[in-house]
């Protein structure tokens, strides 16, 4: 076992040592991560498949604590929602809204990169739910977890709110539960000695 954790706080958890890694990369693989403008039920149903449940489900989102997003990620909820043209998503907060619309002006810049959490971004911590309470999430995949009427995810993001040790709990968990997904068996790909390098 080896005890795993997060720059800029957050929990720690056991991972389990001798997974087998892939030797090369495999891009066509990353055509199941959610792109931002999917559905609820579309993730969950994709979580589901691969054994994770709704709480791991809003656990795991809650790592865009962290990072950023570009402009182009989320530009239709400012502009052209739902392919109407002007249209503002009517889920977001208006005064972040305006905000968003001042780091991302029509005809702008659509690489500049924006907080994913306005608040703590370089803080593993509990206030990305707190965002999403406000309607202030700004992937549409995030504030759906909050703001998709009768969602057991709903709950989920409350109880995170109120709590950053749950949070931090049900996050740990599940990044082990993630990280036993279709594990390669056998011969297959190799135990690196260091895991972000082959050996």
């Amino acid at each position: 076992m080896s005890v795993f954790g997060l720059q800029g706080g957050g929990p720690t958890w056991k991972v389990p040592l001798g997974r087998r890694d892939s030797r090369t990369a495999h891009r066509e693989g990353t055509g199941t991560i959610p792109t931002g403008h999917e559905s609820l039920a579309n993730i969950a149903t994709l979580f589901k498949s691969m054994g994770l449940d709704s709480t791991d489900l809003v656990a795991l989102s809650g790592v865009h604590t962290f990072g950023r997003a570009r402009c182009a990620a989320f530009m239709d909820r400012l502009y052209n929602f739902n392919n109407v043209s002007g249209k503002i998503d009517p889920i977001l907060n208006g005064t972040y809204a305006k905000t968003l619309r001042q780091l991302c002006p029509k005809g702008g810049d659509v690489t500049s990169l924006i907080d994913l959490d306005e608040q703590t971004s370089l803080t593993f911590d509990n206030k990305y739910f707190l965002n999403l309470q406000n309607r202030r999430g700004l992937l549409q995949t995030d504030q759906e977890l909050f703001s998709t009427k009768g969602a057991e995810t709903v709950a989920i993001v409350n109880r995170f709110a109120s709590s950053q040790s749950q949070f931090f709990n049900s996050f740990a968990k599940a990044m082990i539960k993630m990280g036993n997904i279709n594990p390669l068996t056998g011969t297959n790909g190799e135990i690196r000695l260091d895991c972000r390098k082959t050996n």
